[in-house]
C-alpha cells in the first residue's frame, strides 16, 4: 500500500510520517486490499486538519478531523477510518454469508 502525504502551513516531518505509518498498522490488518492512501495536513486559524483518503478496489473511504494539535488529529482520524473499514468488512461478510446461506436452502 502506497501512502502519500501533503501538507497545507505544515511541514511533512520523517516524524509525522513514522506516526501516521503507526498509526496505519491497524486499518492495513483490518483492509489488506488497500491500494492507497492519501493523507493531507493542514494548518488554519491555530486549529491542526488531517485528512485521509483511503483508495481500494471498488470503493473509497474518506475521514477527517481538526483539533489543536496534529497528533490529536491523527489519532482521531485513524481511528474514524478504522471504524469505516471494519463496518464496510462486516456488512460484506454478512451479505455474502446470506447468499451462501441461499444457495444451500
Amino acid at each position: 500500500m502506497n501512502v502519500h502525504l501533503s501538507g497545507h502551513h505544515v511541514e511533512v516531518t520523517p516524524a509525522l510520517r513514522d506516526y501516521l505509518s503507526e498509526k496505519l498498522v491497524r486499518v492495513k490488518r483490518h483492509f489488506p486490499q488497500a491500494i492507497d492512501i492519501h493523507a493531507t495536513f493542514s494548518v488554519e486559524k491555530g486549529q491542526h486538519k488531517a485528512a485521509l483518503r483511503l483508495h481500494s478496489k471498488g470503493h473509497d473511504f474518506q475521514a477527517e478531523d481538526i483539533e489543536d494539535d496534529l497528533y490529536t488529529a491523527i489519532d482521531l482520524v485513524a481511528d474514524k477510518l478504522d471504524r469505516q473499514v471494519t463496518k464496510f468488512n462486516s456488512k460484506n461478510k454478512e451479505h455474502h454469508s446470506d447468499l451462501k446461506r441461499q444457495d444451500v436452502a
